[in-house]
């Protein structure tokens, strides 16, 4: 046996998770060289999948797709987003003396009273029903053909990584977690760099779309440390890593807007030209992580180069194992299921920080914060998922993790109904309470997926990794354009998409193996891999 930084199992998986352990030769830790290397290449991936997210209002501005660009207020004062527009800073409504309504609709604003025509001290504006001044720079509201454009490109950006990631499932067998996570990168460089030269909607529908292959890492990510380590501590590393690797989407709204486009505006750079050069730093990132992967890690505890009987599969890939692992109704529920935790997740990265900057009429480095919050939860809130399906994979058995995993995305779904009941007329701490309640619990579901993951066809694991992962961006697909593209509120999509994951939660009964057990039930037999894992609890 090698001599091993970390304790291992009879199959070199590691039986520990010690973070700070990074000591030794590739051969002699490969399991934190993988860990770390999974994360940090997750990370990025994230955070320039979601790079153009929290800046959406700019670019909108600098291709002229704000409302008040393509329709100027003098020329079209009729316009929906205006008539309904009222600043939460100063209270005034663009219909500066009311409303005219026809049932619910707005049809025009309220004729100027009287004595303020009459008056010889008024001003242009105060003597017109309507105050332009009172609309923000770029009005991009529910409703107009500027949030249309980012809501497509929201969803473009993770409509690609579903194919990208089941497609995974085989380039990880044949190629191995090494190669595809360098290769991820280095395309998703390329096109990062090129956002510097969105000039129209389509472009930049179609950027973010290429962008979006590198969200696929996460498969990587996942099947990379299955590969490392034990069952006793698979869901802890699992959702570690992930969780670490999410924590991009929530460092990408702050790290976008108040480490590179605020300081370079406010040294003189102008507001187009800084959106642009702040997307090459991710790029170069990017590049120089793919290098780091190809130098200094293994795809196996003991072997350079993955090969597919370390997992027990006596074949070679082939389309014939999508249909051989879809065929299992429990796999599909787990699709659905991640759909409902890692769906939002991605759903949520690409919706809040507008979100706030328009319903709530937050500046950007402000809407930023918040919304970053949301996924900087991930720097403990998935490991704890993946940690609660451990301790009562311990002491309740398979069922444990089943019982996690629905406990998780009960209380998601709750608190994301609740957050579609914050509106704008309650101060921003209270959104962000919910915010953080809700992220907790999407976030532990995610990791208490991938504590489940493992075990469901062990000789097919990078299929399933990657079908499952799949989901979750099957999951952002479904959201955007059924939710929150369609409907014409600014909350009530929060509410159905709440809907959405309490139904899949509930359908946790439907997971059952003779050898595990269910929801409800204890395995009828115990696998050899069962009592490996019994033997190295502590």
């Amino acid at each position: 046996m090698a001599d091993f930084k970390l304790q291992v199992d009879e199959s070199n998986k590691a039986t520990e998770l010690p973070l700070l352990r990074i000591c030794g030769t590739v051969q002699q830790n490969p399991h934190m060289r993988a860990f770390w290397g999974s994360v940090f290449s997750f990370f990025l991936a994230f955070l320039g999948w979601f790079a153009l997210a929290p800046l959406g209002l700019e670019v909108a501005t600098s291709i002229n797709m704000c409302e008040n660009q393509k329709f100027p207020p003098a020329e079209y004062p009729l316009r929906p987003a205006y008539l309904k527009y009222k600043s939460l800073k100063t209270g005034l409504e663009y219909c500066q003396y009311g409303k005219v309504k026809d049932g619910d609709t707005i049809t025009d604003c309220a004729a100027v009273p009287a004595d303020v025509m009459s008056s010889a001290t008024a001003t242009a504006e105060e003597k017109s029903p309507y105050a332009p001044s009172v609309l923000a720079k770029c009005v991009c509201t529910t409703g107009t053909e500027c949030n249309g454009m980012i809501a497509n490109a929201g969803v473009a950006a993770v409509a690609s990584t579903i194919f990208v990631r089941i497609a995974l499932g085989t380039l990880l067998e044949r190629f191995g977690p090494v190669n595809v996570q360098a290769s991820l990168l280095t395309f998703g460089a390329f096109w990062v760099a090129m956002a510097a030269a969105i000039s129209a909607p389509w472009n930049y529908a179609l950027i973010r779309f290429f962008i979006g292959c590198a969200g696929a890492t996460f498969v990587t990510n996942q099947f990379w440390c299955s590969l490392m380590f034990a069952p006793n501590v698979i869901g802890t590393a699992n959702a570690t890593a992930a969780g670490w690797g999410n924590l991009g989407g929530g460092v990408t709204q702050i790290f976008m807007i108040s480490v590179l486009f605020n300081p370079m505006t406010s040294s003189g750079m102008e507001a187009d030209t800084a959106w642009r050069v702040a997307m090459i730093v991710p790029a170069v990132l990017f590049v120089i992580t793919a290098a780091c992967l190809k130098l200094l890690c293994w795809d196996t505890p003991t072997a350079k180069r993955f090969d597919v009987s370390v997992t027990g599969k006596t074949k070679k890939p082939s389309l014939w194992d999508y249909v051989e692992v879809c065929s299992d109704f429990r796999v599909l529920v787990m699709i659905m299921q991640y759909s409902a935790c890692f769906g939002t997740e991605l759903a949520m990265n690409n919706q809040l920080a507008t979100h706030f900057r328009t319903y709530f009429q937050m500046d950007a480095a402000d809407a930023s914060a918040l919304a970053g919050a949301f996924g900087l939860m991930n720097l403990f809130a998935r490991s704890l998922g993946g940690i609660t399906s451990d301790i009562l994979f311990k002491y309740m058995g398979f069922r444990g993790r089943i019982w996690a995993q629905f406990l998780s995305l009960f209380f998601e779904a709750i608190f994301l109904f609740c957050f579609g009941l914050v509106d704008n007329s309650q101060p921003w701490y209270v959104a962000l309470a919910v915010l953080v309640c809700f992220s907790l619990f999407v976030q532990m579901a995610e990791g208490t997926s991938y504590g489940i993951v493992p075990f469901m066809n062990r000789p097919q694991l990078a299929v399933v990794s990657a079908l499952v992962g799949a989901g979750g961006n099957l999951g952002a697909v479904i959201a955007g354009f059924c939710f929150y593209r369609p409907i014409d509120d600014p909350l009530l999509p929060f509410q159905v998409h709440a809907g959405y994951v309490m139904f899949w939660a509930l359908l946790s009964p439907c997971y059952y193996w003779a050898e595990h057990g269910g929801m409800f039930h204890g395995p009828k037999e115990v696998t050899s891999e069962i009592k490996a894992a019994e033997e190295t609890k502590v």
